[in-house]
């Protein structure tokens, strides 16, 4: 028979922020946006755990598996009902309600709290109704969700390397995402930006290279929401605002290296890029060369 997590001295299990017996997770990961906090939780399933949240006004939990073969028995109303994830499928919930779980085999989300706040501002720029209605199965398949979180693992792994608007942009789609497609009302869609509108997002992010701009604060400032800033952006360039500015990234670096004597190391810096490996690889993707070979052939 499979055992409970057990308790720190004095009879209490430690738990994390989100329910989780700490002594359970063999690996625990976050990252900290305004609004919103990325997890990412490993658990070896050595033993069942038991994950519980009482009610509370943070506001959403969304959760991606990562890997599957992950079983948990929800409680609710009185029953236990036990829910199977295979890779990619996710849950979604209200922080609102009471949540108990028995973990029953080993894990490894991504998971994503939305505050309240942010929440609401979403659901105002899409025109929805706050409802705590916002949920779905467990172990509902998601593709879309899962390949927006995916994104995001390379900056758990190495939060040194965070680029806020890269995480701003994708856990705003993702937020989106959620309100579409589990909110269950219809979404309002507005016209397309304007040429002065394109004028302040492009200038935002030319004056943003080293990546600090958000999201947020360009939609605030060109007077639409953010999912729909992203869609019309990528519609107009065929590119995100974060690829967009990786492109002009590298358009600076191929006129410092060609126009300057300044080392590589410092062109990166200046251009935005983390260091001279991060400008590299960008670089050589973007151009199909190599920054010195650029040099060197021009």
């Amino acid at each position: 028979m499979a055992r409970l997590d057990t308790a720190a001295p004095g009879g209490i299990t430690r738990r994390d922020s989100l329910g989780c017996s700490v002594a359970a997770l063999e690996d625990q990961r976050e990252l900290v946006g305004t609004g919103f906090v990325v997890y990412r939780k490993q658990h070896e399933g050595s033993a069942t755990s038991r994950v519980e949240t009482p009610p509370s006004g943070r506001g959403l939990l969304m959760g991606v598996a990562l890997s599957g073969g992950h079983r948990r028995r929800i409680f609710g109303d009185g029953v236990a009902t036990a829910y199977d994830f295979a890779p990619d499928s996710c849950y979604v919930r209200s922080f609102s309600d009471t949540y108990r779980a028995d973990i029953e085999t080993g894990f490894d989300f991504f998971l994503l709290e939305v505050s309240h706040g942010a929440l609401h501002q979403t659901f105002t720029e899409m025109g929805l109704p706050l409802a705590e209605c916002v949920s779905c199965t467990p172990g509902t398949q998601d593709p879309v969700l899962a390949h927006l979180s995916r994104a995001l693992l390379p900056m758990l792994d190495a939060p040194e390397r965070q680029v806020p608007l890269f995480l701003d942009q994708v856990v705003s789609a993702i937020q989106t995402h959620l309100a579409t497609r589990y909110h269950g009302a219809a979404v309002r869609i507005p016209g397309g930006l304007s040429p002065r509108q394109f004028a302040i997002a492009k200038e935002r992010l030319a004056a943003g290279l080293d990546g600090n701009v958000l999201i947020s604060d360009i939609a605030a400032a060109c007077g639409v929401s953010r999912g729909h800033f992203i869609k019309c952006f990528r519609d107009e360039t065929g590119l995100t605002p974060y690829q967009w500015m990786l492109h002009l990234r590298v358009e600076r670096a191929r006129n410092l290296i060609v126009g300057s004597r300044l080392p590589l190391a410092d062109i990166a810096i200046t251009c935005g890029f983390s260091d001279q490996s991060h400008m590299t690889r960008t670089f050589t993707r973007l151009t199909g060369s190599a920054p010195g070979l650029w040099r060197r052939g021009h």
